[in-house]
């Protein structure tokens, strides 16, 4: 697939924001932008776009693009709240459990293996480790619960973009497996323990103790 220039920009921004490049709350000048990039500032004004779609970026009227800069106690109360309702959500699955359940669920950890063992694409292996537990709630036919957990796991997800480490992401893929397992086998408690200690885990393994950044986007870019 040929890259646009927006998609460019994006994909060197988003990189520069993952690795810790550029600090939360910076400013991103478009002219600085168009100018290290070579390009207007329309495509400049799109990748910022599509990178505050992403919540990466928070766009603020008349004083233009920054850096998201994440609240790590809201992330912790969301995961406190995930908690309370995946571990309820992993016993009713495993009371309601079928074959086709689980295939589905066996062939989404299997995607997110293959994209962590990539290694090349951050956002899709963190959006594929989300969807995981929506997927639960979808195929238990409750679109309230999915939309719930949607909602919650976008209000982290930048958090757990930004700090969760490729070794973390394989341990998140192969607790999923272990879960499958569990609900497999119908065994709710068990599900539902390994659904607690999960989430526990993967709030543990968010690293807060970052590199000072820059605000510099040349050096940040380069």
């Amino acid at each position: 697939m040929e890259t646009t220039p927006t998609r460019a920009i994006v994909e060197a921004l988003t990189r520069a924001i993952v690795d810790h490049r550029l600090q939360p709350g910076s400013k991103l000048a478009e002219q600085k932008l168009a100018d290290h990039f070579g390009v207007s500032r329309t495509l400049v004004r799109q990748a910022l776009f599509q990178l505050s779609q992403n919540r990466l970026v928070r766009l603020e009227p008349a004083r233009g693009a920054f850096v998201a800069a994440p609240a790590v106690d809201e992330a912790r109360q969301v995961f406190a709240v995930r908690r309370m309702l995946e571990a309820q959500m992993a016993r009713e699955f495993a009371a309601s459990v079928t074959p086709a359940k689980i295939k589905a669920l066996r062939e989404h950890v299997a995607l997110e293996k293959a994209s962590v063992s990539a290694g090349n694409d951050i956002t899709g292996r963190t959006e594929l480790l989300g969807d995981f537990h929506v997927r639960m709630a979808e195929l238990m036919g409750n679109q309230v619960l999915a939309q719930l957990l949607g909602e919650l796991i976008s209000r982290c997800a930048l958090i757990t973009l930004m700090y969760q480490s490729a070794s973390a992401a394989e341990h998140s893929n192969d607790e999923h497996a272990d879960i499958v397992k569990a609900l497999a086998a119908r065994d709710g408690e068990k599900a539902a323990q390994l659904m607690t200690e999960h989430l526990l885990h993967v709030e543990a393994n968010l690293t807060f103790d970052r590199k000072i950044p820059t605000s510099d986007i040349a050096l940040a870019l380069s």
